[in-house]
């Protein structure tokens, strides 16, 4: 096997990110490459020494969705893990935050840097070792999000876990985790109906990709969804022979409990959490517990952790200065967020007038995204729910400093090993074209806000430094809230060194 540490594994799993112009060239294509996804990711797998109904072993639990995917995923685990404390469940998802091992996780953990290692090396070599090839026109090695996919199906397999659960990357019909023959379960989470025409799909086509994971003899679960997404997923299930189509009612018990997860919108999928272990262990155990909430399943609820997902962290190394992180990533999402953070004791205070602190904002999108729309968006949230709350604020003054910067990490214009990206478009990082877009677009919703007050900054470090400045020099608290890319998030988790207390 190949000799190497975990640097040398995080560097050559970068080799295989897709570039700017590859995306684009994908995008252009209308989907149409993604047709050959599936049958691609079969025959990498077949390379590293597995078929496909190799992976039912692994007690799959798959969930899709819009938004929402990853926090379910998350409570799910968290179930899972309290009431079966003797099993070793495996959980993968995506993205990171910080570390590339965050995506594969047994019983709750990453994989240590060493086990990372191990698994990568072994499928790395594998792959390298036999170019045989069924279709040819694969690529001799799998993409990034394709590879670490097979990893974690490796690692599962080699560690003999008792349940997955499955997180899709992009979709559903067509993404790399799809290639699971009999799942346990499947659920899908919100069609985010902010996602209508991104690359020309409809509701309709983005619930038919989603329905995608439903699979032959296999529950088909789904949250309440707008009707016309509704009736394809239905469409869907019937489809691909699903043994049942359930929308997972909403579970009054959950209100009476504090969820692990912040935000009034993880209700919706703390409740397709629980419906979708109950049937999972129902499955394998039909004299399962089945009591509406069971006790396991409240502590597993409580102890959900989803780290860059409305997460409030005190910086231990500066006193007043609390970081907000959210990666919402979608205007849906975004309003959840402004919801979340317009609440008394989150960003508002109870008294200002006794604990007087600065708002701060943090925003950067990903390339492509419509940042301004998503920056109208937030102001309209805000205001109305500061109008709601009765906070004697407005829009105009709730922050006092805007920073829009790129998510490269450091001010030296590197990436942290494990969040380097070369999908970011150089032009548009060398000029900062997304921050001044941003920044333009702040100054047209809010015209009286100061200039001096809007930052334009190529690093997360430069972002960083800002804030520290200002908590080290002002006579009051900061609260900095962090959203719009998980990937933004992560880096602020790296620079501002707050992995021990925030992951």
């Amino acid at each position: 096997m190949s000799t190497g540490n975990y640097e040398d594994a995080v560097s050559k799993l970068n080799s295989l990110q897709s570039n700017a112009a590859t995306l684009e060239a994908v995008r252009a294509s209308g989907g149409r490459l993604s047709q050959f996804a599936i049958p691609e990711m079969v025959e990498y797998l077949e390379r590293i020494g597995y078929k496909t109904d190799d992976l039912n072993a692994l007690n799959v639990i798959h969930i899709t969705g819009t938004k929402g995917k990853g926090s379910t995923s998350a409570f799910t685990d968290s179930i899972l893990r309290h009431t079966k404390p003797d099993w070793k469940v495996g959980l993968y998802s995506s993205p990171h935050l910080v570390a590339v091992r965050e995506r594969i996780r047994v019983n709750g953990q990453p994989l240590s840097e060493e086990d990372f290692t191990k698994y990568f090396f072994e499928v790395w070599d594998k792959l390298q070792a036999n170019d045989s090839r069924k279709l040819e026109g694969t690529p001799f090695m799998p993409g990034y999000f394709r590879f670490v996919t097979l990893m974690a199906f490796h690692t599962f397999l080699s560690l003999g876990v008792d349940a997955t659960i499955l997180e899709v990357g992009v979709g559903g019909t067509y993404d790399s985790t799809n290639i699971v023959p009999k799942p346990i379960v499947t659920g899908i989470t919100a069609l985010g109906i902010d996602h209508v025409g991104v690359l020309g799909k409809t509701l309709k086509e983005i619930a038919w990709q989603k329905g995608g994971i439903y699979k032959e003899g296999v529950p088909a679960f789904s949250v309440e969804q707008p009707e016309e997404g509704m009736q394809v997923l239905v469409e869907r299930a019937k489809e691909l022979k699903a043994s049942e189509f359930v929308v997972t009612p909403r579970l009054f018990e959950i209100d009476k409990i504090k969820l692990g997860l912040a935000g009034s919108h993880q209700v919706g999928n703390a409740s397709l959490a629980v419906h979708l272990a109950k049937t999972f262990l129902h499955h394998l155990d039909p004299q399962s517990e089945k009591t509406p909430l069971p006790q396991s399943f409240v502590d597993g609820l409580e102890s959900t952790r989803w780290p860059g997902r409305c997460q409030t962290v005190a910086d231990p190394s500066h006193p007043g200065l609390t970081w907000y992180l959210d990666g919402a990533h979608t205007i849906e999402s975004l309003e959840c967020c402004i919801q979340w953070f317009s609440q008394p004791d989150v960003g508002l205070s109870s008294d200002s007038t006794l604990y007087p602190f600065q708002r701060l904002l943090i925003f950067n999108t990903g390339g492509g995204r419509a940042g301004p729309s998503f920056l109208e968006a937030i102001f309209k949230k805000l205001s109305a729910q500061l109008s709601q709350n009765q906070s004697g604020e407005d829009i105009f003054s709730f922050f006092d400093q805007a920073i829009f910067c790129t998510n490269v990490t450091y001010a030296h214009g590197g990436f942290k090993g494990d969040l380097t990206a070369v999908s970011l478009p150089p032009d548009d990082l060398a000029q900062l074209r997304t921050q001044h877009q941003l920044a333009d677009a702040w100054s047209s919703l809010l015209p009286s806000f100061p200039k001096e007050r809007i930052h334009v900054l190529p690093s997360v470090e430069h972002a960083v430094q800002i804030v520290h400045r200002l908590a080290t020099d002002n006579k009051c608290s900061v609260k900095v809230l962090v959203a719009g890319s998980l990937h933004l998030v992560g880096g602020v988790i790296e620079v501002a060194d707050l992995a021990e207390v925030a992951l």
